[in-house]
């Protein structure tokens, strides 16, 4: 059979297209863009004493609206707080944070004011205690933008309600980690705290919960959640930051802390599939990708594993925000997220789920804390581990810490 009739039924090979890579600088604008995207209607709102009459309500329970307004905006705050704490300059994205913080002190302003319409610092038990952790949280990651900046009448009427939180008992899990972050800004803010209620949930997650590989249980029957990356790790880096900060005996933990977090941070990259999606496990999905609270901040405080490169954690939480954010399928037509994982899904969400809820998801944006021309966003994209596996590319075994 001649040569010449093969070819006929030969295709002709296209060489293949190579998508040209991002400039990086355009990560950092399409993260701050969806940071606001997704911001701007609960602080507006708040600034202007509209939060209540504007924000809508969704939940597949009643219960927890009294607590959603609060949440919205406490959410909000912690997620945005190191990107605040940047501060004024003159870049374009500079002049866009002058806007948010003084959008932000405007809103703690109208949230601690019994007197406006839009007093949501209401403390109350138990479901306030979790949103002024989180506040307190933000406020410590933006001590100088935020809370250095707030009238001295403002400044105590917080602590005040941070102390008024000491009525609320909580539960014996995750929880304690709440009482202990109030206490930490107490801390930092007035130099004084309550040691035993600040040192207590250290010592369960340190002695009692640890199960291993930088796993904690939240003091109940063990299961596989995202809460080791949206609460337990950052809130005990933080709370043990300070305690180091003010010489407490316990604030030595933090070395070790540390090295757990660097390693679930790890385990959380890995997770990133090649299409910006990942596994859904256990509650809170509807955070979205809050789940990747503890991944941003290690980026933030530069504790990430050797063995992986802040710019291959820059380009694996891109594609997830993108999978997510990059159109209007998780908002409503006024622009407040809605009830799900990507789209609407309130089935998806347990009981004490609702509108307010939903903006953990600003957790993921910790990252935008680092400058514009630190290594992790100034680098080029980078393939994160599952991409380099599934594309046939060089790639380590998963390496445990050895403790």
């Amino acid at each position: 059979m001649s040569n010449s009739f093969l070819k006929r039924f030969k295709k002709e090979e296209e060489p293949p297209e190579i998508e040209e890579p991002t400039p990086v600088w355009e990560d950092r604008i399409f993260w701050v863009s969806t940071l606001q995207k997704i911001a701007f209607p609960v602080l507006n709102n708040l600034a202007r004493g509209s939060l209540r009459k504007n924000m809508p309500f969704e939940s597949n329970s009643s219960q927890g609206q009294k607590f959603s307004y609060f949440e919205a905006f406490a959410r909000v705050f912690n997620g945005i707080a190191p990107w605040l704490e940047l501060g004024i300059d003159s870049s374009e994205e500079g002049r866009t944070r002058e806007k948010y913080i003084n959008l932000t002190l405007k809103s703690i302003t109208n949230a601690v004011n019994p007197n406006n319409n839009d007093y949501i610092f209401v403390v109350e038990p138990k479901q306030s205690l979790v949103e002024v952790a989180l506040f307190a949280q933000g406020l410590l990651r933006a001590k100088n933008e935020i809370w250095l900046n707030l009238p001295m009448d403002i400044q105590a009427r917080i602590i005040r309600e941070l102390k008024n939180t000491r009525i609320i008992a909580p539960y014996e899990n995750h929880w304690l980690l709440f009482t202990s972050m109030i206490e930490a800004a107490l801390l930092e803010f007035t130099g004084e705290c309550d040691k035993e209620r600040l040192t207590y949930a250290i010592s369960k997650f340190r002695d009692e919960f640890y199960i291993g590989d930088s796993i904690y249980s939240d003091g109940e029957d063990f299961e596989s959640n995202y809460y080791n990356s949206l609460i337990i790790h950052p809130m005990l880096n933080d709370i043990l930051a300070v305690m180091r900060k003010y010489g407490l005996p316990d604030g030595e933990f933090l070395d070790v802390q540390l090295m757990r977090s660097s390693r679930l941070s790890s385990q959380l990259e890995r997770v990133i599939s090649p299409e910006g999606t990942y596994p859904l496990l256990g509650k809170s999905l509807s955070y979205r990708c809050g789940v990747f609270h503890l991944l941003s901040q290690a980026a933030l405080l530069k504790i990430l594993p050797r063995n992986i490169s802040p710019a291959q954690v820059r380009s694996a939480l891109t594609k997830v925000i993108q999978r997510q954010f990059n159109g209007n399928q998780n908002f409503n037509t006024e622009g407040w997220l809605i009830c799900g994982l990507n789209a609407s899904q309130v089935e998806l969400c347990e009981d004490d789920i609702n509108t307010g809820s939903l903006y953990a998801c600003c957790a993921v944006f910790l990252a935008l804390g680092l400058k514009s021309d630190d290594v992790f966003w100034s680098s080029p994209f980078q393939e994160w581990s599952s991409l380099k596996a599934w594309n046939g590319h060089l790639i380590q075994p998963d390496q445990p810490i050895n403790f």
